[in-house]
């Protein structure tokens, strides 16, 4: 069960990012404040919860939600910055966004960079602790799945539809066979297929 929040003296926002370990398309974070008496049954990890749950839950946080916001960093700034600079670029972005600014932010993983003057905590797995974490990691997954789905239509041979950008033996077979787009993230160690396995 998701706590509904870490502490209940000010306002809070979770923050989650999606795309980090990809090899293509953008980095996603979202951030969000929920209302205390938020809850749904379905609401966790988005790793955790099927497509179908997740879409189902993206309505619901949007609608129910006191602020939310979603942004995105490309491929390009990614490997100019690295992906860790990148992600917490995206947060930022993404808690820019939220009106009303929040009091506390939470943020998932071990490392962050102060955003501003607003305090923050690191949770680890916090995306299966607390509500707000987790709907931020539903939006970024979906708002990003959504945005790799678009892509697909411009380089179908790479399977984004399905692999997202992740460095599935499809998407390794396919990058040996046409080489790399656009898209891709230059600056990771992209595998050759045939190591995918090890």
């Amino acid at each position: 069960m998701l706590a509904p929040f870490y502490q209940n003296r000010v306002s809070e926002a979770g923050s989650d990012e999606a795309g980090r370990g990809c090899y293509a398309g953008p980095v996603f974070a979202a951030a969000v404040i929920l209302p205390a008496n938020f809850s749904h049954p379905l609401l966790n990890d988005s790793k955790q919860v099927t497509e179908k749950h997740r879409s189902l839950l993206q309505e619901l946080i949007c609608s129910a939600a006191i602020s939310w916001a979603v942004a995105k960093v490309d491929n390009t700034e990614i490997d100019q910055i690295n992906i860790l600079q990148a992600s917490f670029k995206a947060m930022h972005l993404s808690i820019g966004k939220l009106d009303p600014q929040p009091e506390l932010l939470l943020i998932d993983g071990n490392r962050f960079k102060s955003y501003k003057n607003i305090p923050h905590h690191c949770i680890i797995k916090g995306d299966g602790k607390y509500a707000s974490i987790a709907a931020a990691s539903i939006l970024a997954k979906t708002f990003r799945d959504s945005y790799m789905q678009e892509l697909h239509k411009q380089f179908p041979m790479y399977g984004w539809d399905r692999n997202k950008g992740y460095g599935t033996l499809a998407h390794r077979l396919a990058i040996e066979k046409y080489g790399l787009c656009k898209y891709h993230r230059k600056s990771y160690r992209i595998n050759p297929a045939e190591n995918s396995l090890f």
